[in-house]
């Protein structure tokens, strides 16, 4: 394994860093700071903080998914884990069987050393290209344990944080050398239209200073031979009807403030999820000319590591990850 090969999480588990940091992040839960709602809920006995959790991380779902961006999905799938509840409570949510509601949580509860061995079943087995964690923000410290333990048994894939962008600066901190791959948010460039339709109104300052600590971290995306990513930054941004986003700011900034060759991932798929159809601005998929008017933006703005979702991607993106009652339960009869 070459050094661009090696992600950094390795060197800090020989030299002990890694072990450091998930003592302290498990610290962080006995007066919860891991996220900018700063709850202070002692999360080894209380789950009334913002994001309805415990000491346990919440596992609705893993996969090899070849759903994602091209240099992420590649050949093989990236290893996807799909957390339970979130510090947003978006309208629109297009994850809201998870984010937002689960019958009986504890049914999703899983150990770091459970955690550590599905990583390792994504990567020795399904051979996916790097493990994805998605909504990570308020389980940072159960996963970063999961990968401690991962690393006793073998795990060696690139680390994808795969986030809404709502996260505490102090957090993300403490992920560096753990994370490889930053895959935020950048819902709103306006606090009131995200105080409104995600209960955040300090969600744009939060988020920039969140994207700024992460480009620190790993800089501009880097691939591989194969056109994989191996470490680097890549920017969601989801264009809302009515230009309820606030797109062309939002992208003026990455250019201004990010660097001009940021890689950015353009996504097209809304669709009047959740409680977004009974909400007027937000009860209809894009229009033609409004996705136009955005990738025209993004032309002159000069930003030209972008990845384009179709408009026809809001006909075939309909996540149900809760069809049955207990879906994962299921699961577990294949799982490690």
């Amino acid at each position: 394994m070459n050094q661009t090969e090696y992600p950094g999480y390795l060197r800090l588990f020989e030299s002990g860093e890694l072990e450091k940091r998930v003592l302290i992040l498990n610290k962080k839960l006995e007066n919860c700071t891991v996220c900018p709602r700063q709850c202070a809920v002692n999360r080894y006995v209380d789950r009334s903080g913002y994001c309805r959790s415990g000491h346990l991380a919440y596992i609705c779902s893993y996969c090899d998914h070849h759903g994602e961006e091209p240099p992420l999905s590649g050949r093989h799938g990236s290893g996807t884990i799909f957390l339970g509840y979130c510090n947003l409570r978006c309208v629109f949510c297009q994850n809201a069987d998870i984010s937002q509601h689960l019958q009986q949580p504890e049914l999703y509860e899983y150990s770091p050393r459970r955690l550590a061995k599905i990583m390792l079943h994504l990567q020795n087995e399904r051979k996916c290209h790097n493990i994805n964690f998605v909504s990570p923000s308020h389980f940072v410290p159960q996963l970063v344990e999961a990968v401690y333990i991962g690393c006793v048994h073998g795990l060696h894939l690139p680390l994808v944080y795969n986030s809404n962008g709502y996260d505490a600066p102090g957090t993300l901190q403490l992920l560096d050398g753990i994370i490889d791959i930053y895959l935020p948010d950048l819902k709103y460039s306006d606090d009131g239209t995200a105080r409104k339709y995600s209960a955040a109104g300090n969600y744009v300052d939060t988020a920039r200073r969140a994207i700024r600590e992460m480009y620190r971290q790993v800089g501009l995306l880097q691939l591989d031979e194969d056109g994989i990513a191996r470490r680097g930054l890549i920017v969601r941004h989801l264009v809302l009807p009515n230009d309820i986003s606030g797109s062309i700011s939002s992208l003026e900034w990455l250019a201004r403030e990010i660097s001009p060759d940021v890689t950015i991932s353009l996504m097209a798929q809304y669709y009047p999820a959740y409680h977004a159809s009974k909400i007027p601005l937000l009860s209809r998929p894009l229009h033609t000319r409004e996705y136009q008017r955005i990738l025209s933006a993004i032309e002159e703005l000069g930003l030209h590591n972008t990845l384009y979702q179709e408009l026809a991607a809001a006909d075939h993106y309909r996540p149900h990850f809760l069809q049955n009652k207990h879906p994962f339960e299921q699961k577990k009869k294949n799982a490690p």
